[in-house]
């Protein structure tokens, strides 16, 4: 072979292998991530809370001892249900029945001078102003005489409705003060859940609105039945700087008690055509989100995406993804632009034991 010809042969063959580099240059990394198909159906935009069981507005009576004195019975327990006036503690009505006793005897000496003053006046003894005085001074004895009655008849606290006994701080020959609370009675089929949300968060629901109640004590949240929110607060709490939110429980799944600790998902918003996909497939860039959107070759694409509402589970696309696409879920972080998707493998399953 002459010197001509050998240098042709090593400049095709050099072409040759710089060929081979940039097509293994070219071909796509492959990273192993998982994928689903972006959905498209009713969305439900909800609004997560923490809140607790509490008597609805109308339904719980809260009592306590009309003046000073001391418990002298206790006649019910907590968590006993009770019946409409049936009584659940004594006061001591020693001094209740003194100051009954007075008030009569007072309201007696006011009739009496006013017949004597009355009498007096209309025979022209006395100035009719003194009559009217003393029709003044009876008016007001018999307002005290009925109060110290109403009183001395509360030293027996009855239930004014029937229900549960949720508060029992009464405690036998105690001192107690008037107006202290010591017995509190609800009715447990009215129940609501009274929830706390951030200012920006209830102006997203509605009254009206409906809800899912889940247990908070249980890992995964056992369904406690649905509701509908009944009041939203129109101010804001200058402690906790947040809105309270009642609920009204319509369908428990099973019976709440008062104090309980529920989670609420409260539905802010419904859409029946949206796009979603798995929350997984959200990549943070910058102040947005970019999702990876698979081609029919196995190819990921880097795409930015508008987010609209999210749940636990699943956010909604409203711009950057149609139905159908298939998007990167778990493996999305470590996954870049235009690099080959493949399913991870299979674990396989440990042996049986034997």
């Amino acid at each position: 072979m002459t010197r001509s010809a050998l240098l042709c042969v090593l400049v095709l063959a050099a072409c040759g292998k710089g060929g081979d580099d940039e097509g293994d240059a070219a071909a796509p990394a492959v990273v192993s991530a998982k994928t689903a198909v972006a959905a498209q159906g009713v969305f439900r935009e909800t609004v997560n809370a923490t809140g607790e069981v509490a008597a609805r507005p109308g339904s719980v009576a809260e009592l306590g001892a009309p003046g000073p004195t001391r418990v002298a019975r206790v006649m019910v327990a907590l968590g006993q249900r009770v019946r409409a006036g049936q009584p659940l503690v004594t006061f001591d009505q020693t001094t209740f029945a003194a100051e009954a006793r007075t008030a009569e005897a007072a309201l007696a000496n006011a009739g009496h001078a006013y017949e004597r003053a009355r009498r007096l006046s209309d025979a022209g003894i006395v100035p009719r102003k003194e009559a009217e005085q003393a029709a003044s001074d009876l008016a007001a004895a018999r307002g005290a005489a009925q109060v110290a009655q109403h009183t001395q008849a509360l030293a027996t606290l009855r239930s004014p409705i029937a229900g549960v006994v949720t508060r029992m701080d009464a405690v036998l020959s105690a001192s107690v003060d008037a107006g202290t609370p010591l017995v509190e009675v609800a009715d447990p089929a009215m129940l609501d859940v009274q929830f706390t949300l951030s200012p920006a968060e209830a102006a997203r629901i509605h009254v009206g609105a409906p809800a899912e109640l889940v247990e908070a004590q249980t890992a995964g949240g056992a369904a406690l039945g649905d509701g509908v929110v009944a009041d939203i607060g129109a101010a804001v709490d200058s402690v906790s700087h947040a809105v309270p939110v009642r609920v009204r429980v319509t369908a428990p799944a099973r019976t709440l008690r008062i104090g309980e600790t529920v989670m609420g998902r409260i539905t802010a918003a419904t859409r029946p055509d949206a796009v979603t996909v798995p929350v997984e497939a959200l990549v943070p860039e910058g102040e947005g989100f970019t999702v990876f959107v698979v081609d029919s070759a196995g190819i990921a694409h880097a795409r930015p995406v508008t987010v609209g509402g999210r749940t636990d589970k699943v956010a909604e696309i409203r711009e950057g993804v149609v139905a159908g696409e298939r998007v990167v879920t778990e493996g999305a972080y470590g996954v870049q632009d235009s690099v080959r998707v493949r399913a991870p493998a299979a674990t396989a399953a440990p042996a049986a034991a034997r």
